[in-house]
């Protein structure tokens, strides 16, 4: 494609080597400026031009690479080769969760390498402002024991519950008070000089697997986050797939088909709805369903009957290779079996069913690499790219 580039085209050629050039050094490896030469296809000198622009933007460094069993600062024959590297340090990126009960923030360099993490129990009442302070104090905590300054945040990527906009406004979210209407993406940008996107926690756990988790190497997933309202995040060929309006996946919906199928009144031992409903109830309830009680045991059989009929729901629809299942469902003994049986009762095609793999981080590390990929796009970007702070 280069080669076919001429004479006004110049400036244009130039960022493609570049980006070529980068994506090459992008792996981490030190690389000679010959080996460059051999996996970029382009001329030495070209490569030469480009390595000279990317070092002087601060993106790639050369290194000293002495010969194993060479004693350092011995003399060589010939010209010695020179080595570069991408420089991983030269920005960061953040990955945060904000829960109902918790908050989570990861920070990883330009490579995604994990440099940092911390998690924050909150209480499930906060209002907007509340919490969000609570969030830029565990940023703040996060960035102070990493020594990394906030001004080498190239991208922030943020997990919500709820019906998220493309503009980052929270259109429905009835997990946190005051969280429906809120504007979650310009009162975080308030916080941070980079790009912040906000996004719905299921579907970036369906991200953090597909990426580093279960559903490595499938194309079509779908995520199931067993909560007291379930949520579904699905990737359709490794593409997260959100909706027209952002409220695909949203099965917690359901229950409106029956008020019987309410997590209340599913989790209930003692035939009246389950007050107060929240996390700490219903892990009371599976507590005892484990250690034998038998009224408990009938309450989590309940719950597990209704999540599979909202998996079958989605899955009969999108018909995906995998289902993971995360949230609370990953902790209940015996849940992939059964949820197995029964959507191959319920389905056309029953689909391979897996326990998330990456806990309690998998919405940060979702949100960890949708910022990532926001930075890729720029690093990689043939038009000027607009990377680092603003």
């Amino acid at each position: 494609m280069a080669d076919r580039l001429t004479g006004g085209d110049s400036s244009l050629l130039r960022r493609i080597n570049a980006a070529v050039t980068l994506r090459t050094l992008r792996n981490g490896r030190s690389v000679t400026l010959t080996q460059l030469v051999g996996d970029t296809g382009l001329s030495r000198p070209t490569v030469e031009g480009v390595i000279e622009g990317l070092m002087e933007s601060g993106l790639v460094a050369e290194v000293d690479h002495t010969p194993a069993g060479q004693p350092p600062g011995t003399r060589q024959r010939g010209r010695p080769a020179r080595w570069f590297r991408f420089r991983a340090e030269a920005g960061h990126v953040l990955g945060i969760e904000i829960g109902v009960h918790g908050l989570r923030v990861v920070l990883a360099d330009l490579t995604g390498e994990l440099l940092g993490s911390e998690a924050r129990e909150v209480d499930g009442t906060l209002d907007p402002e509340e919490r969000l302070c609570a969030v830029r104090a565990t940023v703040a905590e996060v960035l102070r024991r990493t020594g990394v300054s906030r001004d080498s945040l190239w991208a922030v990527a943020v997990g919500s519950p709820g019906i998220v906009n493309r503009d980052g406004t929270i259109r429905l979210g009835t997990a946190m008070p005051g969280w429906t209407g809120l504007d979650l993406g310009a009162r975080l940008r308030r916080s941070f000089r980079c790009p912040v996107l906000i996004e719905n926690d299921a579907n970036l756990a369906a991200i953090a697997e597909h990426w580093q988790g279960a559903a490595v190497g499938k194309g079509d997933v779908v995520f199931v986050m067993a909560g007291l309202s379930p949520g579904a995040g699905s990737l359709i060929n490794g593409r997260l797939h959100r909706g027209f309006g952002g409220a695909a996946g949203e099965i917690g919906a359901l229950h409106l088909l029956g008020q019987e199928a309410t997590p209340e009144r599913l989790l209930s031992t003692t035939g009246k709805p389950l007050d107060p409903l929240d996390e700490a109830a219903v892990a009371r309830v599976l507590r005892l369903a484990r250690e034998g009680d038998e009224v408990a045991r009938v309450a989590m059989d309940r719950f597990l009957r209704r999540l599979v009929h909202d998996v079958a729901a989605l899955v009969l629809a999108l018909d995906p290779q995998l289902v993971v299942v995360g949230g609370w469902a990953a902790g209940l003994d015996g849940v992939l079996e059964p949820l197995r049986e029964q959507l191959a009762l319920y389905c056309l095609r029953a689909p391979e069913v897996a326990l998330a793999a990456l806990g309690e981080e998998v919405v940060a590390m979702g949100a960890l690499r949708v910022a990532l990929d926001h930075v890729e796009e720029q690093l990689f970007a043939v038009d000027p790219p607009a990377i680092g702070p603003r």
